[in-house]
């Protein structure tokens, strides 16, 4: 059960961590000035991020699970 909560704590502090880094990065945007960027823009920036994201945890997660299952082992 401890192990299950931290890694609840774990998660949680990642999510928030990457939702400060998002708000940081988009406030600097936003400050940059002259060109705004319409909310289509915005839109189709935030779903590149999420889908990038989505695929990137993807594959690691199946290299894990590949590698924990013993697919990667050498054939005996």
């Amino acid at each position: 059960m401890t192990q299950s909560r931290s890694t609840w704590i774990g998660l949680a502090a990642a999510a928030v961590l990457v939702i400060a880094v998002v708000v940081v990065c988009a406030q600097f945007w936003a400050d940059l000035g002259g060109n705004g960027m319409s909310t289509a823009g915005w839109a189709a920036m935030l779903l590149g991020i999420v889908v990038t994201l989505a695929l990137g945890i993807g594959l690691m997660s199946l290299v894990f699970l590949s590698n924990r299952r013993g697919y990667d082992d050498p054939y005996r």
